[in-house]
């Protein structure tokens, strides 16, 4: 871990003590899904409700600048003037920013609404880590119940197609713990103090993630 990530981590704990009795498993969770990029691999996220919505600020944290620009690199910027006028190649290599790739699953209409109508609701998730997951993927599933069916489903085709899986949950991390090769479980029952401890955790690692691969 960079000098930098491990700034990142340890400001965590000390903005929030709470957390301290679980920072292994953040630490494991930080390390799993570096190892998913390292070999090529996309993170996929999910959940329901309020946590849809943090699955999907976790993408939009990965796939752009978060706390750095990440330009692109001399390479990335002289393949754009192969194919692309110099004044568009320009504009291009001036805004673009690299990715951390990622998906969140609770994104769009047509496919769920779709799968949900014609096959099973429950299954919209796992449908898609089928149809877009590898073997080099994680997928990053949010709970604060650990117990929403869809998750679990979701959890178990990960894991029957060599996925890793990361849970963030609440208190005991309910039935997904049992699917996830890191659940992180904020040390509480009510749900809105879960969710309000899963946003400085989730964009911890998003942080550390991108100080540790463009730093």
């Amino acid at each position: 871990m960079k000098s930098a990530t491990h700034k990142i981590f340890s400001d965590l704990f000390d903005r929030h003590s709470r957390l301290l009795p679980i920072q292994s498993d953040i630490e494991d969770a930080f390390k799993l899904l570096l190892s998913s990029i390292h070999a090529g691999g996309k993170i996929l996220t999910c959940g329901n409700g309020g946590s849809a919505a943090d699955a999907e600020h976790i993408v939009g944290e990965l796939m752009k600048g978060f706390l750095s620009a990440r330009k692109l690199t001399d390479k990335q910027q002289k393949s754009l003037f192969v194919s692309m006028p110099a004044d568009s190649a320009t504009h291009l290599a001036t805004y673009l920013q690299q990715s951390i790739p990622a998906i969140s699953l609770t994104t769009g209409l047509s496919l769920p609404t779709a799968f949900a109508n014609d096959v099973a609701p429950d299954l919209v998730f796992a449908q898609q880590v089928l149809g877009l997951g590898k073997k080099e993927d994680s997928l990053w599933a949010i709970s604060t119940s650990g117990n929403s069916q869809n998750i679990l489903y979701a959890l178990g085709v990960a894991k029957s197609f060599g996925l890793k899986t990361i849970g963030l949950s609440g208190n005991t991390g309910g039935k997904m713990k049992s699917l996830c090769d890191v659940c992180i479980c904020v040390p509480y029952t009510h749900i809105p103090y879960i969710q309000e401890y899963h946003l400085p955790i989730y964009h911890t690692l998003c942080a550390m993630l991108e100080a540790e691969l463009f730093g």
